[in-house]
């Protein structure tokens, strides 16, 4: 285990301004109904209107987060947009404030990004995504007196830099499983978006799931690109036409495990008359498409936006940040959704091999 890096000190809360206070209260008194509108993007929010008295102010803070996404970023309906998702919160519970940059198509620009961050007096960082590791470990050692906060990799040792890593198998299980017990055909299928060791671990448990469920089942496997091309997590066009392969070779559920390709693998599930699985998010929810729905069976989802804003939480109330934090079942970190109810009736035995999963009764590889 590594050490524990305390964070931020020179980010104390603010509290509120007195004359802002007293201002308010005044026009209160003289009987004026005051409201302050905000976004989902902004650092304000809603205020009812004041009747006698000061109401509390927003919390503020004076941590300035930055966040970097992977290819595709916010609005790409999966893992960016599962960040952005506890970014906002941060930034409407705790009272940060925040910068967000997305990369070119190819990510080369990466540890630009990074950097421009740091530069700009960002601190904690978070990093989107393991491809950010090389470029991290650069960009880290030339700002050591700032934190890094890097999503689903652990490889990167510096004193300043804290990893937030999944038990990404242990959900695919379950959706694994979900997918063979719905399945008439005995074919499933998985898609990864760019062939690595953590997309192997997707891959991993999605087939050992689906095994236990219906011993003998065949699951097709297929990935969109090989790295250190990482065009796999943004490409539609090729998520459909490799979903399409799937169920043409007989598959009826594709799980697809490759950011904001997914959306093809609906396209194709729906033209098809097929089912399909999301991932990191609830996509039956996020999706964007009514239409698209219907095919959803369930997603694995993997609680991105507690673990950024569990790491925030502790950045801005002076916490130690664990080296590597693992957010796994048992800690709601990974899981499956129930959107849609196509499920309900298999949830008991969903639930099943969670509890022996949690217990230790079953073990997830997490490797094919």
């Amino acid at each position: 285990m590594r050490d524990t890096l305390s964070p931020l000190k020179e980010h104390p809360l603010r509290r509120p301004a007195t004359g802002r206070l007293r201002l308010m209260t005044a026009l209160a008194v003289a009987g004026l109904g005051l409201t302050a509108c905000g976004s989902s993007n902004s650092t304000s929010s809603t205020q009812p209107a004041l009747s006698g008295s000061a109401t509390s102010a927003a919390p503020k803070s004076d941590v300035k987060v930055g966040l970097a996404y992977d290819v595709g970023g916010r609005g790409d309906r999966s893992f960016n947009d599962s960040a952005a998702a506890g970014l906002d919160k941060a930034v409407k519970q705790l009272g940060v404030t925040k910068q967000e940059l997305s990369p070119n198509a190819s990510g080369s620009d990466r540890g630009d990004n990074l950097r421009k961050l740091a530069e700009g007096g960002y601190n904690p960082i978070v990093a989107v995504g393991f491809s950010y590791a090389a470029s991290l470990k650069t960009v880290a050692t030339s700002f050591p007196q700032t934190t890094f906060l890097i999503i689903d990799d652990s490889s990167v040792t510096l004193p300043n830099v804290r990893s937030l890593v999944f038990a990404e198998e242990q959900g695919s299980y379950l959706v694994g499983a979900a997918a063979a017990l719905k399945s008439t055909a005995g074919n499933v299928g998985y898609i990864g978006g760019v062939e690595t060791p953590l997309l192997k671990k997707f891959e991993a448990g999605f087939k050992a799931g689906a095994e236990k469920a219906k011993p003998g089942i065949k699951t097709q496997v297929k990935y969109l690109s090989q790295p250190p091309d990482f065009s796999g997590f943004g490409s539609p066009d090729k998520g459909r036409e490799t979903a399409n392969g799937m169920y043409d070779a007989g598959a009826d559920v594709v799980y697809a495990a490759a950011g904001g390709s997914g959306i093809g693998v609906f396209q194709a599930a729906k033209a098809k008359g097929k089912k399909a699985i999301g991932v990191d998010s609830d996509q039956y929810l996020s999706v964007g498409d009514p239409t698209l729905q219907p095919v959803i069976l369930t997603s694995m989802l993997k609680r991105v936006d507690n673990a950024v804003f569990k790491a925030l939480q502790e950045v801005t109330s002076k916490q130690t940040i664990p080296a590597v934090s693992t957010f796994d079942l048992a800690s709601d970190g990974v899981g499956y959704a129930t959107s849609g109810g196509f499920v309900d009736d298999i949830k008991g035995q969903l639930d099943g091999y969670a509890t022996q999963i949690k217990s230790g009764a079953i073990t997830v590889p997490t490797t094919p």
